[in-house]
């Protein structure tokens, strides 16, 4: 039972918060993209971090530390 209860609500909760963190952190080629990122993922919690995870980081601003 405990692990059901780890694998249906405390790890998506967790990918969600971290895709959440990662958007806000971060720059968007387009300044908008940010705030329809962080809509999908409240929206649609995992389908919405999965979909960041696989097209959103590709939109991001690349910060090059020198």
């Amino acid at each position: 039972m405990f692990f059901m209860l780890i694998a249906f609500y405390i790890l998506p909760f967790i990918i969600v918060v971290i895709a959440l963190v990662d958007i806000i952190r971060n720059e968007f080629n387009q300044s908008h993209n940010k705030l329809v990122w962080i809509i999908v993922v409240i929206l649609l919690p995992v389908i919405g971090s999965v979909l960041y995870y696989f097209i959103g980081r590709k939109q991001k601003i690349e910060r090059y530390l020198d």
